[in-house]
């Protein structure tokens, strides 16, 4: 009888199996493991806090304060506000003179030059009398003549009366020397007068200043020779002078005569002049359809020159004092202009009346509704609300 055996390998699978398990079960069990103490930790943090913790973030919100920075607020202040309107021109004197010869005659000497200051009266040039000295004296012995010739006719017609009273004489004999009498007295006025034109030629040959300013130019040299109406000197008052500003067509209607004028002139730095409007020609310029405005200047210490080129502006209108606010703070709610405030720490809605604005200087006049001395948002900041609390800055 053969007795077989079963070969050793059926019986491996089952031990396989069971092997398997048993490593599979060890992973398993830590996982659970795991999951149940990240459970427990869980509930334990959540089980005493609940919902507090959405608290101290609320009370967070709600004392939220907004730091200001110095561009963000501006404090009011009371002051005039102007409308202006630019202008540009040269200045010209008020009072100038070129001062001619009366009389021709060779120039002996001058006494001023360029540059020099004169009163008006002053001695600035002499020409060569001699030639208006003996025209003097021929008029003075013509003036004799004719008075010597009055005497004669006046002694014939007291003869003539005489003889008429005694009818020696005719009536028409006496009438003859009567009319001798008045032409000899003619002559008288005649020599006489063309001696007083002899005298005035004669001081026309002392040339003197007209008006009191500075020589700006010499025409005549000594030695020249001078005809009548040749010039010799040039002067300008620097004291009051004109700037000549042209002002476009359109922007006349706002330029009105007694407006105050500020300008400057290259040179003086930051140094400002005024002037007040005086005339305002009726008539544009040709080409460029302006019109010139010219406009009153003191120059008491003569700073300023003729000619000098002037930029500046005329003040077209002119408020009282008043508190001025940031254009760009003001706000348009429900119909109305109001501006921020900041009143103890906190942003307060302030309705004001607002009046003349200028888009220049970024301001406005407030008529009504806010004081001199408040502190307003000078800008309007976003998620910024009435009620809100905000530190201004130190």
């Amino acid at each position: 009888m053969k007795i077989e055996s079963l070969p050793p390998a059926s019986v491996e699978p089952s031990l396989t199996v069971a092997s398997k398990a048993r490593r599979w079960r060890k992973p398993v069990i830590g996982l659970a493991i795991l999951a149940l103490t990240g459970a427990g930790g869980y509930a334990y943090t959540h089980a005493g806090s609940g919902a507090k913790p959405a608290a101290p973030v609320a009370a967070e919100k709600k004392d939220v304060v907004h730091e200001l920075s110095a561009r963000d607020v501006a404090r009011v202040e009371a002051r005039p506000l102007a409308l202006t309107l630019p202008l540009s021109g040269s200045l010209t004197p008020l009072a100038q003179a070129t001062v001619r010869s009366k009389v021709s005659g060779v120039v002996k000497h001058t006494t001023v030059q360029e540059g020099m200051q004169v009163a008006a009266g002053q001695v600035i040039a002499q020409l060569d009398d001699s030639e208006a000295r003996a025209r003097v004296a021929q008029q003075q012995a013509l003036v004799a003549d004719a008075n010597a010739r009055l005497a004669l006719a006046k002694k014939n017609q007291a003869n003539s009366a005489a003889l008429l009273k005694q009818n020696y004489i005719a009536q028409n004999a006496y009438d003859t020397t009567t009319n001798s009498v008045e032409l000899a007295q003619a002559a008288v006025d005649s020599a006489r007068a063309q001696l007083d034109l002899a005298r005035i030629a004669m001081n026309d040959t002392t040339i003197r200043a007209p008006i009191a300013g500075v020589v700006s130019k010499r025409h005549a040299q000594a030695g020249e020779k001078l005809s009548p109406d040749s010039p010799v000197f040039s002067i300008v008052d620097l004291k009051q002078l004109t700037l000549d500003a042209q002002v476009p067509a359109s922007d006349i209607p706002r330029v009105k005569i007694g407006q105050e004028v500020q300008f400057k002139v290259d040179g003086f730095g930051s140094r400002n002049f005024a002037g007040k409007v005086l005339r305002i020609n009726p008539a544009a310029e040709a080409g460029s359809r302006a019109m010139l405005v010219y406009i009153g200047v003191d120059n008491p210490d003569g700073a300023l020159r003729a000619g000098m080129f002037a930029k500046g502006a005329v003040t077209t209108e002119k408020t009282a004092a008043r508190p001025l606010l940031p254009l760009l703070g003001v706000r348009q709610e429900h119909g109305r202009d109001l501006v921020y405030r900041v009143d103890s720490g906190k942003v307060v809605a302030q309705p004001v009346k607002l009046g003349l604005r200028n888009e220049d200087e970024g301001l406005v006049e407030a008529v009504e509704g806010i004081a001199a001395g408040s502190t307003v948002l000078s800008v309007k900041l976003d998620g910024l609300k009435p009620g809100d609390k905000v530190k201004l800055p130190n």
